[in-house]
C-alpha cells in the first residue's frame, strides 16, 4: 500500500503546498496513492499525545510512505527518531519528496542521520536567533494561487522570466517566491534530475559536526 502523509506546520509548509508537491512526485514516479492522511494535530503535541497517528503508523507494515520533508513526521528530534525507528523496523519504505531520498531498513545509516541532522540544524539555528519567523517558515503569498501552474511550468523547463510573462507578474517577485519555496530544488527532485546516489550524498554532506567555539572574550 502507498500512503501519503501530510502534516501542516505554521513554521513550515501548509496542506496545499504539501499536497501539490507530494501528488506531483507520485505522478512522476508512477506511484498510485491508495490512502492519504492529513494530520491536523497541533504542532505542539508530542508523539505520546498523537493517538490517531500512532495507531495509523503502527498499522503500516511493508508499506510505502510518501512525505514532503522530515519535519512532517515531527519537529521534535526525540519523537522523530522514534518514528523513524518504528517505521523502518516494520519494513516500511519512506520517500522524502524535498530531498529526493528514499530510505528503508537497508539504507545507509548516514542518510538517515543526515535527514535527522538537517532538522536539528534548522531548529538549533532558529533557537539561536530567538526572534522573527523560523528559517523554514513560509508566509502567505499572492503567488500561492499559481503554485500548481508554477510547478508545472518549472517541470517543463521554463525559466523564471518565461513563467513571469505567462502569468503576467513581476519577474523579481516571482523569483523571490520560487527561491523562498525552494521550488526549483523540489521540482528537480520530483522529476528525477540526478540520481538516488547524488541525493543521498547531498543529505550526508549537510551533516554538521560539533564545533566547540571558544568565546573570544574568554580566550
Amino acid at each position: 500500500m502507498i500512503v501519503s502523509y501530510i502534516r501542516p506546520d505554521k513554521d513550515f509548509d501548509g496542506v496545499y503546498e504539501q499536497l501539490k508537491l507530494v501528488n506531483s512526485y507520485s505522478d512522476q514516479k508512477m506511484m498510485k496513492i491508495h490512502e492519504e492522511l492529513v494530520d491536523q494535530t497541533s504542532q505542539n503535541k508530542r508523539l505520546s499525545e498523537r493517538d490517531e497517528v500512532v495507531r495509523f503508523f503502527r498499522s503500516l507494515n511493508g508499506d510505502t510512505l510518501i512525505i514532503y520533508d522530515t519535519w512532517t513526521l515531527s519537529s521534535n528530534i526525540e519523537d522523530l527518531v522514534q518514528m523513524f525507528s518504528c517505521l523502518l523496523k516494520n519494513g516500511n519504505t519512506l520517500h522524502f519528496v524535498k530531498q529526493g531520498v528514499v530510505i528503508d531498513r537497508k539504507s545507509d545509516t548516514m542518510v538517515v542521520l543526515g535527514l535527522i541532522d538537517q532538522l536539528r540544524q534548522i531548529l538549533q539555528d532558529d533557537a539561536k536567533k530567538g526572534i522573527g519567523r523560523p528559517r523554514g517558515s513560509k508566509s502567505s503569498s499572492k503567488f500561492d494561487i499559481y503554485l500548481d501552474e508554477i510547478i508545472g511550468l518549472l517541470k517543463q523547463g521554463k525559466s523564471v522570466s518565461e513563467i513571469a510573462r505567462i502569468l503576467n507578474v513581476s519577474r523579481s517577485s516571482l523569483k523571490d517566491y520560487i527561491e523562498s519555496r525552494e521550488l526549483k530544488e523540489v521540482v528537480s527532485g520530483v522529476i528525477g534530475v540526478g540520481n538516488d546516489i547524488d541525493a543521498e550524498a547531498m543529505v550526508i554532506g549537510t551533516i554538521r559536526c560539533p564545533n566547540n567555539e571558544i568565546n573570544s572574550k574568554e580566550a
